[in-house]
């Protein structure tokens, strides 16, 4: 049976499932992300038969194409990774602002994280892989801090329309000064504005090795922050009154979000409406329960981007269009389609 309950916030029906509805929705995002994965091995400017990546994947290496499996590996993974990231951050900015519009991109995180790595390299010569995520982390906190104060300004505190326009208008601004900083650099502006876009190409072992931690521990946090924000959803009065400590749920919570989005950041530039889209989808499939919600939160942000990967290959042969486009195009219209089921007045 299914039951439906009434959201908090936006004051629309949403749909709670049965467990055995759930593990039918697991099964299914499961086995998407294990076609989509193998469609990225076989699917470039050079398509791969069934029995290359075979042989590839079995440690045979006898001509080009079974190379060019063996290439792919490492852009597969890393879309997994920070589809995952993305789309776990995501769930967890919406549960902790209770805004259903915040995203990484539309509050400003990614930007600051963005900013931040710009900074660094253009600045103080920043250079390392590790120096990378540790900057874009810092910057990630320090943009979502800023948004959060300036949206909680003023009468009725942090509303989500206030939180994302504050991070809309943050966003530009960080923009602007992330263009002053590298239009003067012509020895890295080429490989800012190629980074700035959002993609997986230049994917290797060696960078997804250093930024694995960063993901792992930021992911546990989200995880673990479940069942407190569960508890948040029923309005803070009542989440103090059943022992929680409203403040330090939020800020761990938001401490695991900022984590994975910047180091996705740093390693796959600011790729956007990731973490706004895929949470959505997920209640449709799977209820409100952020027990579910946020491990397929992850699964499915993690297929997304996978398919977005595979779809720039497709479109734009022989060359291809990077992740950060794809997700834009279908971003922006769900976007858009959120702003008017919700309505702004009700946000």
């Amino acid at each position: 049976m299914t039951l439906t309950a009434t959201d908090i916030d936006s004051g629309v029906a949403i749909v709670r499932r049965p467990n055995r509805v759930r593990l039918f929705w697991l099964t299914v995002t499961t086995v998407v992300l294990a076609a989509l994965m193998v469609s990225s091995l076989v699917i470039g400017s050079r398509d791969v038969s069934f029995d290359d990546l075979i042989a590839a994947l079995s440690g045979t290496m006898n001509n080009i194409n079974q190379a060019a499996v063996i290439k792919r590996i490492p852009r597969t993974v890393l879309a997994v990774l920070v589809g995952a990231a993305l789309g776990l951050a995501g769930g967890i900015m919406q549960a902790v602002t209770r805004n259903p519009l915040a995203d990484p991109s539309i509050l400003g995180i990614n930007m600051g994280a963005s900013l931040a790595v710009v900074a660094g390299i253009a600045w103080f010569g920043l250079a390392t892989a590790t120096g990378y995520i540790w900057t874009a982390i810092v910057g990630a906190a320090l943009a979502a801090a800023l948004v959060y104060t300036i949206g909680s300004l003023g009468r009725g505190g942090a509303t989500p329309l206030k939180l994302a326009l504050a991070g809309a208008a943050t966003s530009a601004a960080l923009a602007s000064f992330l263009t002053a900083i590298a239009l003067p650099r012509g020895d890295i502006a080429a490989n800012i504005r190629s980074w700035q876009i959002g993609g997986v190409g230049g994917a290797s072992f060696d960078s997804i090795v250093q930024v694995l931690p960063f993901f792992i521990v930021g992911g546990a946090i989200c995880l673990l922050s479940a069942r407190s924000l569960n508890a948040l959803a029923l309005g803070d009065d009542l989440a103090a009154s059943l022992g929680e400590r409203v403040a330090l749920v939020r800020a761990i919570a938001a401490l695991g979000a900022v984590a994975l989005c910047g180091a996705a950041t740093a390693i796959a530039g600011p790729i956007g409406f990731v973490g706004l889209v895929v949470p959505h989808l997920c209640r449709m499939l799977v209820g409100v329960d952020q027990r579910w919600l946020l491990p397929f939160s992850a699964i499915t942000g993690a297929g997304l981007l996978v398919a977005s990967d595979v779809i720039g290959r497709i479109i734009a042969r022989p060359s291809e269009l990077d992740v950060g486009i794809i997700t834009a195009l279908v971003g922006a219209p769900v976007f858009i389609a959120i702003v008017r089921r919700h309505r702004v007045r009700a946000l």
